[in-house]
């Protein structure tokens, strides 16, 4: 989830700016942002932890009849994992849980793109971590013996041969092609909504749902082409443990997923973003005579900060400042 993190604006303006010393004023903004880098980075390994854990270990137990929940069971389990991690940090980090919804924040404007590499690994990580805890738990079935990686490879996402309808008995399942665009438009779809859920005009409230329940709802149409992907690092956590096929095909549940995930924001960048959406912050800075101790000029600083949901940062090349003249500026003191 992308969330707007609060900015205060301090200035010795106010109503014990008299205990201040006059140079002071020379300094009249402050700005401080929200979690620090460290804890956003915890906030997302922890994320996609939690949605890889659900979702693909309920992908696993869909493929054992009579125990999993089959392809609307494993949607579900998603659903509620990106819902409940996205509800329960993603006011610390935006709750993207993964590396195409990070990359469509950084080029709508929102996620400074210094922060998309570290986002990238600490979803990474999560979600190989959590991999690793179902594949340890797997290895204890004395049944499995030494196929723990083929019955892993039930929950990795693959074309042709290795599509989901292929396993089902289909004839060369979906091609490359039709996997390619699948996870392409779905991953749109799916920056798109999260884009606009999470938009300061929004009802943020309800981003954690609408999160989850779009993610579901394109897993539906996505899980019998390739096991339904949209998200790189779930890609590669399958994979990690799963037979050497699932690697060589994972270069597709990259490429498509970034490449949606880039057109939807271009796209709304282009038609979402204008003027109005700006927080425009006006803060007055004084420079006093050293002689008279009276203000010399009266200086507006007009800051016009981009609506960020990550992190709040201030365009420094927006600034724009006017001198108003100290005979006509009615200057409190």
């Amino acid at each position: 989830m992308s969330q707007d993190n609060p900015i205060y604006v301090s200035s010795p303006l106010e109503d014990d700016a008299a205990d201040l010393p006059d140079d002071a004023f020379g300094s009249a903004l402050t700005v401080t942002t929200g979690p620090t880098l460290m804890a956003k980075l915890g906030a997302e390994a922890f994320g996609t932890f939690t949605l890889v854990l659900f979702g693909v270990g309920a992908a696993v137990f869909a493929a054992i009849g009579g125990v999993g929940g089959g392809a609307i069971g494993v949607a579900l389990a998603f659903a509620i994992a990106i819902a409940g991690a996205a509800g329960a940090v993603g006011h610390i980090s935006g709750g993207h849980f993964n590396p195409a919804l990070t990359l469509g924040s950084a080029i709508s404007g929102r996620t400074p793109w210094v922060d998309v590499l570290p986002y990238w690994v600490s979803q990474l990580v999560g979600g190989a971590a959590a991999s690793a805890v179902l594949f340890v738990t797997f290895s204890g079935v004395p049944a499995l013996g030494d196929g723990v990686r083929t019955f892993f490879s039930t929950a990795a996402n693959g074309f042709g041969d290795h599509s989901p309808l292929a396993a089902a008995g289909a004839e060369g399942g979906f091609t490359l092609a039709s996997a390619l665009i699948i996870e392409l438009v779905a991953t749109a779809i799916l920056v798109a909504i999260v884009l606009g859920v999470t938009h300061s005009r929004a009802r943020n409230s309800i981003a954690p749902l609408t999160m989850g329940l779009t993610y579901g709802a394109l897993l539906l149409v996505t899980i019998p082409v390739t096991n339904g992907s949209l998200n790189p690092a779930r890609s590669l956590a399958a994979a990690l443990f799963s037979e050497s096929w699932a690697f060589g095909q994972l270069w597709l549940f990259w490429v498509a997923p970034l490449a949606g995930a880039a057109i939807a924001a271009l796209v709304y960048r282009l038609v979402a973003i204008n003027p109005a959406d700006a927080a425009v912050v006006d803060v007055y800075d004084f420079d006093y005579d050293e002689i008279t101790d009276e203000p010399d000029e009266l200086t507006t600083v007009r800051t016009s900060e981009v609506v960020s949901s990550d992190s709040a940062s201030i365009d420094t090349a927006a600034v724009d400042t006017t001198a108003a003249d100290d005979a006509s500026a009615d200057v409190p003191r």
